[in-house]
């Protein structure tokens, strides 16, 4: 680990910033953030009284560059290495072609660097992290020679891992394997210098932990039989996408880790220690149960007809609770946990039980079943990170300007649709097509109650439980937070920084032990964000976009050292009582 710190110096009330490290830059940087940049972010989180540092994962990318879906969930982006230029920065999104120029970059450095086999810090990398970095490494070189197609589409022996033809291989191209290798223990080196740095200037970091790999990827190569390969992972419908969700990443074959004494997973927790004090736990409800669809299922359909894997709901609580025991009893890392969507009450009952922190967002952190109106700070769970957005949702700005006190449309479409409902008939007299945009749909303030929902949809109450519970969480909902946010005056429909600020202060002052706000919320402070808010979204959930994962902050790390906004942070900060710890 960066530092040996105990989990109850850690545990004390923090305020941190989500910052995923492509969306920063720094004059020395090539137009995407690095390892080096970490230390301004460090020298930033100082100075605004922040002391978590979050980073999305950091895991070797599939094309699709979503973090979440890694062609390794041990391997380094090598992008992240820092190489001391000078990258223009143009636009306002990451072009990802600084990968493959980064790695030329690398590759020509290696070959000038005479007797790097030699480095008995390169040997005992190696040594030390062999389980993964041997297959690794020989998965990229069989990539590279099979010209990108993923690895079920190889040749028999090449997919099958044949020890005669893979030897062969090896031999044929040691160099190359070798320099996957160097690139690795460069990233490291490099990654574990600035962890080392965020710890004596007394900022932790906060790695994550992805549920899933991407099918094409080193771990399921190597280890085909942990996977379920017939299914593909994903989420059930919900409010905000209203087919559900299909990842495409295979889902686990318990059974058969817990048969290798969960070495996979311990080999994770080994690896990351190396960088992060705290580690969240990506879609921790998929340890209990995973939403599994069928990969012959149309991907049209997205997640619509999937199921709960395992079928039988009375094994949820023992099979998530193991898991997380060997998580929790493997680490000397603090474990936090993604806790949102649907969430198996059995999953909510064992995080509590191991003092596990969840997450309240904001915008969910409600009375679901009486009031239906936003909790105050003090109702917050104490084990838990409190926040406004999360790398998956708008922004607080776009939400408050375009989804707060709305329904998703295709949701609504979809709900009609299977009762008989004519939409089209019906959406006009319960929703304003004035004030609903992107997808989402404004109620009428005329639609007083849920009574007048119900009669104008045309069925009996009873029939439309779902419909009126959309109506009663959705509407007004603005109005309603408006009342907590304490402004005085007439509620604003624009978002400016008064009303985000208000908002930050009462995530700021939850009882939440942890305070992690993303990077594009806190700049809303100073209205450092002048375009459309959505624009800002890092992750649009169950779409693949040029858009999503490459949206960048609108200055430079070094403008953000010296830029006004960070007295506001630190103002909210410090209010909240979550000055940097002593």
């Amino acid at each position: 680990m960066p530092n040996i710190i105990s989990k109850e110096k850690i545990l004390k009330r923090r305020a941190g910033a989500l910052v995923p490290l492509f969306s920063v830059y720094s004059a020395n940087s090539f137009g995407i953030g690095d390892f080096e940049d970490l230390k301004i972010l460090v020298d930033w989180c100082v100075k605004t009284g922040l002391s978590i540092l979050q980073l999305l994962p950091m895991n070797d990318l599939s094309p699709t560059f979503c973090p979440y879906d890694s062609i390794s969930s041990f391997a380094l982006d090598p992008m992240y290495i820092s190489l001391k230029g000078k990258g223009k920065v143009k636009g306002s999104h990451v072009d990802y072609r600084v990968k493959e120029e980064k790695i030329k970059l690398l590759w020509n450095i290696y070959i000038s660097q005479a007797a790097t086999s030699s480095d008995n810090g390169f040997k005992k990398f190696c040594e030390e992290n062999s389980y993964w970095l041997d297959d690794f490494s020989l998965y990229k070189a069989l990539k590279n020679y099979h010209k990108s197609t993923p690895w079920y589409e190889w040749n028999e022996g090449y997919k099958n891992r044949d020890s005669y033809i893979l030897n062969e291989f090896i031999k044929e191209h040691e160099k190359e394997l070798s320099f996957y290798k160097w690139a690795q223990w460069l990233a490291y080196k490099q990654f574990k210098f600035a962890g080392e740095y965020a710890g004596s200037k007394g900022v932790l970091l906060k790695g994550d932990l992805p549920v899933l790999v991407s099918r094409d990827s080193a771990d399921v190569w190597a280890h085909p039989d942990f996977f379920k390969l017939e299914y593909a992972a994903g989420a059930p419908p919900d409010m905000y996408c209203a087919k559900g969700q299909r990842w495409g990443m295979p889902t686990y074959n318990w059974e058969k880790i817990e048969a290798d004494n969960f070495t996979y997973i311990k080999e994770k927790l080994k690896f990351a220690e190396n960088f992060y004090e705290i580690l969240r736990i990506d879609h921790v409800a998929g340890l209990f149960r995973i939403w599994s669809i069928p990969c012959s299922e149309p991907m049209e359909n997205q997640g619509l007809n999937g199921f709960f894997d395992p079928k039988d709901e009375n094994l949820w609580a023992s099979r998530g609770k193991k898991l997380l025991s060997v998580l929790k009893d493997n680490t000397k890392m603090v474990l936090c946990a993604e806790d949102l969507g649907i969430i198996p009450k059995s999953c909510r009952d064992t995080l509590e039980e191991l003092g596990i922190p969840g997450n309240d967002v904001q915008r969910w952190t409600k009375d679901w079943k009486v009031k239906h109106d936003f909790l105050t700070s003090g109702e917050y769970r104490r084990l838990s990170v409190a926040m406004l957005s999360t790398h998956d949702t708008t922004t607080f700005a776009a939400w408050w300007e375009n989804e707060a006190g709305t329904v998703n449309e295709a949701l609504f479409a979809r709900k009609c649709n299977e009762r008989g409902i004519d939409y089209r008939a019906v959406r006009d007299k319960l929703f304003d097509a004035s004030r609903s945009d992107y997808g989402r749909l404004r109620w009428h303030k005329a639609i007083s109650s849920s009574q007048t929902l119900v009669d104008i949809l045309g069925h009996r109450p009873e029939e439309l439980k779902d419909f009126i519970e959309l109506y009663e969480d959705t509407y007004m909902e603005k109005e309603k937070l408006w009342k907590r946010l304490k402004i005085k005056g007439a509620m604003r429909e624009k978002s400016d920084p008064d009303i985000i600020r208000a908002a930050l202060e009462i995530t700021q002052n939850a009882r939440s032990i942890f305070c992690i706000e993303l990077i594009f919320d806190l700049l809303g402070l100073a209205a450092l964000l002048k375009e459309d808010p959505y624009r800002y979204r890092i992750n649009k959930p169950g779409t693949v976009s040029p858009e999503n994962w490459s949206v960048r902050i609108p200055l430079s790390l070094e403008e953000l050292l010296k830029h006004r906004v960070n007295k506001d942070i630190k103002e909210v900060v410090v209010s909240g009582g979550r000055k940097q710890p002593s």
